[in-house]
């Protein structure tokens, strides 16, 4: 055997941490379940929904909106059926859009903006809330966050009044493996997670079962992305005295 070939052999592969950034077709999202983007319109006044559908990138149920020739999406408030009516920029009624300085305080929105205009960010999965809590000077409002966090946004970004829809999803298990790997799949998250010493010593440097005897890493503060993969050097080590 060639001294090249023997070097070949004795190489190990990628942690899954490197493989993933590559970018490789094995760590790649699966791009038709993101064809559905939330939005806001930029029409004000009355809209139909026209359908209610099922996005694998999302955990909650899209409604299909029509207002003038503009067509958007956005996650389904509890109770949402085909056909319904809902305004943009109209009363605070349940399902519809307007900007947060005309929402009462205490009432739940979802899908809401963090820029005004960008469409919303904030509170989109299934069964989420958050509560318009306090008004302050400047146009600005206190929302409190499904775990108890407040965050401080403009009047002007648009949310959607109401509960989003699917809050039981979790009550269902998912009872097959293959349903949970296509589900995670369909999102590119890591899945199922794999402690590191478990793995072989060519997926991992903890691996083999030759010693459980993990020792830390320290990264050289110029190495590339790759090898710093979960051995950012830290400032100072040592014991501080």
């Amino acid at each position: 055997m060639s001294q090249i070939s023997w070097g070949l052999c004795k190489m190990g592969k990628r942690i899954i941490s490197q493989a993933r950034g590559h970018g490789s077709l094995t760590y790649q999202v699966r791009k038709k379940a993101y064809i559905y983007k939330i939005k806001y319109p930029m029409h004000e006044g009355e809209a139909e929904i026209l359908d209610i559908l099922h996005s694998a990138a999302h955990t909650a149920p899209l409604m299909k909106i029509k207002i003038k020739n503009e067509i958007f999406y956005d996650p389904a408030f509890s109770g949402a059926v085909v056909g319904q009516k809902i305004t943009i920029g109209g009363e605070p009624k349940e399902g519809n859009i307007l900007m947060l300085k005309n929402v009462p305080v205490g009432l739940r929105v979802y899908n809401l903006e963090l820029n005004p205009g960008d469409g919303g960010k904030m509170i989109r999965a299934a069964g989420m809330s958050a509560l318009v809590f306090k008004k302050l000077d400047n146009n600005k409002f206190i929302i409190l966050m499904p775990n108890k966090k407040e965050v401080n946004v403009s009047g002007d970004c648009r949310v959607t009044i109401g509960t989003i829809a699917g809050e039981d999803r979790k009550l269902k298990p998912f009872i097959k493996a293959g349903k949970m790997f296509y589900k995670m799949k369909a999102r590119n998250k890591l899945w199922p997670r794999t402690s590191a010493v478990k793995m072989n010593a060519v997926d991992h440097p903890f691996g083999s079962g030759r010693g459980k005897r993990i020792k830390s890493k320290i990264a050289k503060r110029n190495a590339p992305p790759g090898t710093r993969v979960g051995h950012i050097r830290p400032s100072r080590t040592g014991r501080r005295k």
